[in-house]
């Protein structure tokens, strides 16, 4: 079951993306041209997007993928270039609808667009499942929980990106807790991330897995680090 933390963050999450932010993401994630900060978030999402699709396979014909946390859809259009079938999965309906306008009519068919929760039991096995920063709002033990809720059914891999306790992250956090926030975005929670793949080893419900690649990138305000499971 999700923690009451991971719930009640996640419906806050839900609300800001659905009513506050969902014109700033639609041209974050577009082609126009954006401020000079954004600009450095576009690269540093362009940049752990690529990261992540090179960590499945080239070919994913016959593959089921989870994008979970699936924004404005780009990585799920990549991934079924590749072949894939793919259920992309976000709690922000606007964010949907905007990938479901964006999806290429040459791939529609393989790509299923939902508005919901990316744990549903309801999506079915998956053969890999990817969570591109839908996880950086989170506590570690929320992340882990989230993990094993997920990874029963996944074939293969999980791909998952976190925000890194960095002393510049660190210094953002610290900033947004003293400053109001008004409309903007829930904070993100930076976590050490040698002390989440221990909890991850820990975990029983993830004995089955074990940690493979990781990859950090920063470019300007974005900062994110990618790891890898993989079936043991």
């Amino acid at each position: 079951m999700a923690t009451p933390t991971f719930d009640e963050r996640r419906g806050r999450l839900e609300i800001y993306f659905d009513r506050t932010a969902r014109d700033a993401w639609a041209q974050l994630t577009s082609d126009a041209p954006v401020s000079g900060i954004r600009a450095t978030v576009r690269a540093g999402r362009d940049r752990m997007r690529d990261i992540l699709l090179s960590w499945l396979p080239l070919d994913m014909a016959g593959r089921r993928l989870l994008d979970a946390g699936c924004g404005t859809g780009a990585l799920s259009l990549a991934a079924a270039r590749r072949g894939a079938r793919v259920v992309a999965v976000d709690i922000a309906d606007g964010l949907v609808g905007i990938a479901r306008q964006r999806l290429p009519a040459t791939i529609a068919g393989a790509v299923d667009f939902r508005c919901g929760d990316m744990l549903d039991p309801a999506i079915g096995p998956v053969d890999h499942a990817v969570a591109m920063d839908s996880l950086i709002h989170y506590e570690t033990p929320d992340i882990v929980a989230a993990l094993a809720r997920l990874a029963p059914r996944v074939r293969h891999s999980i791909v998952f990106t976190v925000a890194p306790s960095t002393p510049a992250l660190m210094l953002m956090h610290r900033l947004g807790r003293v400053f109001p926030r008004g409309n903007r975005a829930p904070a993100i929670v930076p976590v050490k991330v040698d002390g989440l793949a221990a909890r991850v080893a820990a975990e029983p419900a993830l004995a089955g897995w074990r940690l493979g690649r990781t990859e950090r990138v920063t470019s300007g305000f974005y900062m994110s680090h990618a790891l890898e499971l993989v079936r043991a």
